[in-house]
């Protein structure tokens, strides 16, 4: 298979405008994302494509596209630039998770070892009663095959009876997609449970397309806002430590 990583990295942003051309450490966020991305050795190629000029200007040095045109999730972004690009798989690295952790993109790569795997997701299971019941933290429950059943943004599955055990896990941003099922996934329009939750992952389920879960216990950390960006800067200083 020829493996790639695209990282979509639009400027704009809700809740953070222009987070990922704010600092963590030396460099901005978008650039360790992409270095730490290339670091793995997983990908034949890594790149960036974004809407933004200064995006553009800060990886100039590095392999960036600009999009021709805006588009409503990361996932056309992508589609958009990799459809002339020679490839099988593409990895959809998220460019405001920085510490890109190679034992995670190994594992979701290896997923399509399966030839029934045309997209592919990660997960990680979460135990806080806060954090489950946080709509941020978009859940996920699969069946016997790791394959997802439903993403939602409220508490899945429901617990109705007190003192029955349910494990509730966290659906990670990170995607993989054989490149026919990501160009597909471009041509269905908005599906109506993707408008409810906001979740373009559930355009595949609503057309039949298997999303395959692979479990990790690598938290990742995200930056949605100034308070993540605070967090990240100290977990960059604790790993400088340690590898000092």
């Amino acid at each position: 298979m020829k493996k790639i990583a695209v990282i979509p990295a639009r400027y704009a942003s809700m809740r953070f405008p222009a987070k990922l051309m704010q600092m963590l450490g030396e460099k901005t966020i978008i650039k360790t994302t992409y270095d730490n991305t290339v670091a793995t050795g997983l990908f034949d190629y890594v790149m960036v494509v974004t809407d933004s000029e200064i995006i553009y200007n800060e990886l100039q040095n590095d392999n960036v596209v600009m999009s021709k045109r805006n588009h409503e999730s990361g996932s056309d972004r992508i589609a958009e630039a990799i459809a002339d690009v020679d490839c099988d798989v593409i990895i959809n690295v998220q460019g405001d998770e920085p510490f890109v952790d190679s034992g995670v993109l190994k594992g979701l790569l290896s997923a399509f070892d399966d030839k029934c795997v045309n997209v592919a997701s990660v997960m990680h299971e979460l135990f806080e009663q806060g954090d489950i019941e946080n709509p941020n933290n978009v859940k996920v429950v699969v069946n016997k095959n790791n394959d997802a059943l439903y993403f939602s943004r409220s508490v899945i599955p429901f617990i109705r009876d007190a003192g029955t055990k349910a494990r509730h896990f966290k659906h990670i941003g990170i995607y993989g997609y054989r490149k026919e099922a990501l160009l597909k996934f471009t041509t269905w329009p908005a599906g109506e449970l993707e408008k409810i939750e906001k979740l373009e992952q559930l355009r595949y389920l609503e057309n039949g397309i298997n999303i395959r879960m692979v479990l990790t216990n690598h938290a990742s950390i995200g930056i949605d806002t100034p308070e993540d960006l605070k967090l990240a800067d100290q977990f960059l200083k604790q790993q400088q430590n340690i590898n000092n």
